[in-house]
């Protein structure tokens, strides 16, 4: 493949790294709810084998896995979420990011998004004449 080729091949290194991270905060969430491999991949499935893979980081699982883990156990989803979204921008993406507290970034983007919406909803909502007055022009 050229260098220079509009459509080249993701740096698969951020996927690796990601599940990585994923398998660790899953074992480490699984452990503290008194959880077994064995119950968590019966109650999403699979096999204790498919649940050491996951928690080891192995390259041959899937992030969707990683995710459906992650929901299983009630975690945030950050950790998997954030390195692509910064991968996305080509952006490092900083890995003490994901020992701080996720749940609270997690909802701050969501508000971000959120309130964005909403007031482009408001503005597309608004009559014509009403828009004008806000602004102070007449």
């Amino acid at each position: 493949m050229e260098p220079d080729d509009k459509f080249a091949a993701a740096d698969t290194s951020i996927f690796r790294e990601i599940k990585l991270i994923s398998g660790e905060r899953i074992r480490h969430e699984r452990n503290l709810r008194g959880i077994t491999q064995l119950e968590l991949a019966t109650n999403m499935g699979g096999s204790p084998r498919w649940m050491r893979e996951i928690e080891a980081g192995a390259p041959g699982t899937k992030l969707e896995d990683h995710l459906k883990a992650a929901l299983s156990l009630g975690m945030p989803t950050g950790h998997i979420t954030f390195p692509i979204l910064f991968a996305g921008q080509r952006m490092r993406f900083p890995r003490q990011l994901i020992y701080g507290d996720l749940p609270a970034i997690e909802r701050k983007c969501i508000e971000m998004i959120s309130d964005s919406v909403l007031t482009a909803l408001k503005q597309d909502l608004s009559p014509e004449w009403r828009r004008g007055d806000e602004s102070g022009q007449i």
